[in-house]
């Protein structure tokens, strides 16, 4: 069974569109699957929608978390997943033909042989990779991928944005991050490679389909600390 993991904050205008869409294209596959919204501290009406949503559509469940927290959310959504496999989107960033292509090197097929790959990264820097977000965000994306790599050891090229997992590997890390709403992901990466998982990244296209729900501006001091701590949590990548 497949599981699609969507944290939902304030997702008013596009959550029903977005749930609707990837719904509507998974069963075009023929294969068990849900989608697991996880609602996260909303003032805007998205808790409603999602349980309408989780009422009208057999795939769909909800999730309610008391405080907004992105990395919460999806730790939340990975620990209560009921598939094997469990991809990671968001309701503004989602692609199906990403998930395809990582199904695909998790059942060892183009890529190496089966089993041997735990996550699948969606990457923004990879080659191919086509970024249409605004210049600002682009560059602190590059600058932030150059701090894990000087810092943390970090070899793929994007630890943000949509990822596909194999829940048994993934599942007792995920218990374990805690380096809050910006960097679960992150943290979740690092402690994969140290762990000896297998990591795939494929190139995505990204489009910006609304404005960041918090300015850039304010996200780098919040996040600059929260790397700060994690380093203090995991050290440097072993030698």
């Amino acid at each position: 069974m497949l599981s699609v993991v969507m944290p939902a904050y304030n997702e008013r205008e596009l959550l029903e569109a977005s749930v609707r869409d990837v719904v509507d294209g998974l069963r075009g596959w023929g294969e068990d699957f849900e989608v697991c919204i996880v609602e996260n501290g909303s003032t805007d009406g998205t808790p409603a929608i999602a349980d309408a949503l989780a009422a009208s559509t057999a795939e769909v469940r909800a999730l309610h978390l008391r405080d907004p927290d992105y990395g919460d959310a999806l730790r939340a959504g990975i620990l209560d997943a009921r598939g094997d496999v469990v991809a990671t989107f968001d309701v503004d960033y989602y692609d199906l033909h990403f998930l395809k292509q990582a199904l695909t090197l998790l059942d060892g097929h183009g890529g190496p042989a089966a089993g041997e790959v735990a996550i699948v990264v969606a990457s923004k820097r990879a080659a191919g990779a086509r970024d249409e977000r605004p210049r600002l965000r682009r560059v602190a994306t590059a600058v932030f991928d150059a701090i894990l790599r000087a810092v943390f050891g970090v070899h793929v090229s994007d630890t943000h944005g949509m990822k596909v997992l194999r829940r048994g590997p993934v599942r007792d890390l995920a218990v374990i991050c805690r380096a809050g709403p910006d960097l679960f992901d992150t943290e979740l990466v690092i402690r994969a490679e140290r762990a000896g998982l297998g990591i795939e990244e494929v190139p995505v296209t990204v489009v910006e389909r609304r404005p960041s729900r918090t300015p850039i501006m304010r996200r780098v001091p919040r996040t600059l600390l929260g790397l700060v701590r994690l380093r203090l949590a995991l050290g440097r990548a072993p030698r």
